[in-house]
């Protein structure tokens, strides 16, 4: 029965909501400039509709499946399925007292993406073809190349990923500085002279560290250079972006929580490229908004980590310029979901025969990891 507060609106009410937690070791020990990890957690949302279930998720703590649970289930429950943005402003306006940034909006990600992808499979669409589609399929770029890995592990990963036609791969950086230019260099002699190289410190760097590091990488032919001090320092990141050589783009963005974050960022002239991330930025919702502001600031958007949750968004908007094709994430999305998408030809192409997101959770192969 549909809750008497909520609007009466066409389409079937929401049944059910219910955020589960999986905890995954990594294959092995990974680290970047500013932190390390031999785990991810992975919080899924099912949400349920007539005789249709639509899933989401976020890469997010645990704590972020009980606030899904006990504050914005029964503020989704009862609603129309269709109206995905009614219910995204029903969640943000009960986390007005918890704080909009961090566990908050992940958890809204996971439901905002369950439910976009519910009201495409009630309609019997890929979630691209709902939006609608701007082009056939998203190029990657092949992300991982942690500061844990030997130089031939690095060097093993990155050609990998060359050998299989992705011609643009990123490697982290900034754990120790003393070591990056010559790691660089290694990653340029293995993957060859034609394929893009990014780097991603993390934020671990000074901004004079920085400024010298960008100098040193553009000998190897660096094109990305990722939050080379912290993301939250605009001035800094302005700083690198007007004295970075100039086939160098600044990026940042992954750790925007909402839209004014993002606004902040373009206003301050900070990047050449921004990021968003769908798991965090209040799922679908949030990114298609940070892709709106890219729009009006003439950038492009990149999407972080994530690939299966960003091909169809990657695909309908189109300041979109690549994905994150992040190891760690490919791994376990491979491992949960069947309808995990392999790249072709160095892009992801939404499979338009199945709806919504294409995904379907694989609940026994996902019980070993249950929290």
């Amino acid at each position: 029965m549909r809750a008497a507060n909520r609007p009466n609106f066409n389409g079937p009410p929401i049944a059910g909501l219910h955020g589960s937690a999986f905890l995954i070791p990594t294959a092995s020990p990974e680290s970047d400039g500013t932190f390390a990890w031999e785990a991810t957690t992975l919080v899924l949302v099912e949400a349920r509709a007539a005789d249709k279930t639509g899933i989401g998720f976020s890469y997010a703590d645990t704590a972020t499946a009980k606030l899904i649970n006990d504050t914005l289930a029964g503020r989704v429950i009862g609603c129309d399925a269709l109206a995905v943005e009614y219910c995204w402003n029903a969640m943000t306006a009960a986390v007005r007292n918890l704080g909009r940034p961090g566990i908050c909006s992940m958890a809204i990600a996971a439901v905002d993406n369950a439910l976009w992808d519910l009201k495409a499979r009630l309609l019997d669409l890929p979630l691209v073809s709902l939006w609608g589609q701007v082009r056939t399929g998203i190029p990657v770029y092949g992300s991982g190349g942690f500061t844990s890995y030997s130089i031939e592990e690095l060097q093993a990963q990155l050609s990998g990923w060359v050998e299989q036609g992705i011609r643009r791969v990123k490697m982290k950086i900034g754990r120790e500085p003393k070591q990056d230019v010559y790691r660089v260099a290694a990653a340029r002699e293995t993957i060859g002279p034609d394929a893009e190289l990014f780097v991603d410190a993390n934020g671990a760097y000074s901004r004079k560290q920085a400024l010298a590091m960008a100098q040193a990488f553009a000998e190897a032919g660096v094109s990305w250079f990722e939050e080379p001090v912290p993301s939250d320092d605009l001035e800094g990141l302005r700083l690198l972006r007007d004295r970075a050589p100039p086939d160098m783009d600044i990026s940042a963005g992954e750790y925007g929580y909402d839209c004014v974050y993002f606004r902040r960022m373009l206003e301050a002239g900070a990047v050449d490229v921004l990021q968003a991330d769908a798991t965090r930025c209040a799922g679908m919702t949030g990114f298609r908004q940070a892709a709106a502001l890219c729009r009006a600031f003439n950038l492009p958007l990149s999407s972080h980590c994530a690939p299966s949750m960003h091909v169809h968004a990657g695909c309908a908007e189109t300041p979109v310029r690549h994905l994150e094709f992040f190891y760690d994430h490919v791994r376990i999305e491979k491992m949960l979901f069947d309808g995990a998408l392999e790249p072709v030809n160095g892009e992801l192409r939404p499979d338009l025969s199945r709806p919504g997101s294409g995904l379907i959770f694989k609940h026994a192969d996902a019980l070993p990891y249950a929290i």
